[in-house]
């Protein structure tokens, strides 16, 4: 969706709720990412990745995330 004319970047329609949370954000993934032994993109366009690659990435980022919920909660923060 919107990813033509735009040079690899995609469009996005989510936008963060703490947007000071971007950097934090970005190395979970880049944690994430080198855990699952997938590169992520230096131009940022994941359109040459299996669906696979991104799910097994999105979905290790959404467990690591509630993780991090579960810990502050309970009052665990590490």
């Amino acid at each position: 969706m919107g990813q033509a004319g735009q040079s690899g970047r995609s469009s996005r329609s989510n936008n963060l709720v703490v947007p000071q949370a971007t950097a934090a954000l970005q190395q979970l993934k880049f944690e994430a990412a080198q855990e699952l032994g997938v590169t992520i993109p230096q131009d940022g366009y994941y359109g040459n990745y299996t669906s696979r690659e991104t799910g097994s990435l999105g979905g290790y980022i959404t467990k690591r995330l509630v993780q991090l919920a579960e810990q502050q909660l309970s009052g665990r923060v590490q």
